[in-house]
């Protein structure tokens, strides 16, 4: 029996067993509600967009980003000048430090001249030692507006460079956002999973990430029955994360994927309930302003055949 099948068939069963909650909640788009209601709705959204554009813009938000670069195993040497195996540019020492990679472990070591000044580790005095590097917490290296990260991806170690002055956030303008539609937020049948499983999820790199898969939101759109799978991020346990694509992205959003992010349905993971998906929060993956993120892309089951005209669209650089 197919994912989907099996689900229908669960919802069946709800109905037939008399949850007059089910019955009396269809889900479906979420039109009405009174003036004072919209009024707050909008607000709320407005605030929100605006939060997100300060985020996207910040000094360590994603248009900083100035590079990605893998480590091999050994010696990586760091810096501004061109003898390094990483070489930073815009403003930077020229010899920054040494990375050590080795097994699981990732070391920084002072490159001959000692560590440059102001280098700071997790912002304290830099100092020779183990980094942290991993998916949900990684050590930080910041050298004035400039910021290195490791992080760990399928097995291998990456350095994110950030870099505050660089010319994709001094040049930003602005994000570009459908106009608000209640007609696109929706109140969703939360069918859980029993038991939840591990989703495993494409990455524009090719890699996998398996994360909790822990149900479905089914909702209804024009009359059309449709079913988004999230999953749970690390370090997120209340956030349902929904990873998806719909056709607008052949025309004026983002061409791989948008994400959304919700709370908690009203009755828990593990129980049948309610869930709202507003598709005006649609947001665009970071992979959307930088070309050195590696972002994850949608499951077949995310992938919808209608359009979301709603959310953000694609990002003007």
């Amino acid at each position: 029996m197919s994912r989907n099948t099996g689900v229908s068939v669960f919802v069946l069963a709800l109905l037939a067993a008399g949850l007059g909650w089910l019955s009396a909640a269809p889900a479906k788009a979420q039109g009405g509600g009174t003036t004072a209601d919209a009024a707050q709705w909008r607000q709320e959204l407005s605030a929100w967009r605006a939060q997100r554009g300060q985020e996207i813009s910040a000094p360590d938000g994603w248009l900083t980003l100035a590079g990605m670069e893998w480590l091999k195993t050994g010696i990586n040497s760091v810096g501004g000048a061109a003898d390094n195996h990483i070489q930073l540019h815009g403003q930077a020492p020229d010899h920054l430090g040494l990375l050590t990679v080795s097994g699981k472990t990732v070391q920084l070591l002072s490159p001959s001249g000692g560590f440059p000044a102001d280098l700071l580790v997790d912002g304290k005095p830099a100092r020779e030692g183990l980094l942290t590097a991993g998916v949900s917490k990684s050590s930080t290296i910041g050298w004035h507006g400039m910021t290195l990260v490791v992080l760990e991806r399928g097995g291998r170690y990456a350095l994110r460079i950030k870099d505050a002055n660089s010319a994709t956030r001094t040049g930003f303008h602005g994000l570009n956002w459908y106009e608000p539609n209640p007609h696109f937020r929706v109140t969703a049948l939360w069918i859980p999973f029993t038991p939840p499983h591990i989703e495993k999820i494409p990455t524009v790199i090719g890699t996998m990430l398996e994360l909790p898969a822990p149900g479905i939101a089914e909702f209804t759109l024009d009359g059309e029955t449709l079913r988004l799978e999230p999953v749970i991020e690390a370090g997120a346990p209340n956030t349902l994360f929904f990873i998806l694509r719909d056709t607008t992205s052949k025309t004026t959003t983002y061409q791989a994927a948008r994400f959304l992010h919700t709370g908690l349905p009203d009755h828990s993971l593990s129980q049948p309930g309610l869930l709202t998906l507003d598709f005006n929060r649609l947001e665009n993956p970071p992979c959307a302003y930088t070309p050195y993120a590696i972002c994850p892309l949608p499951p077949d089951q995310n992938r919808l055949p209608v359009a979301l005209e709603a959310g953000e669209q694609r990002y003007g650089h």
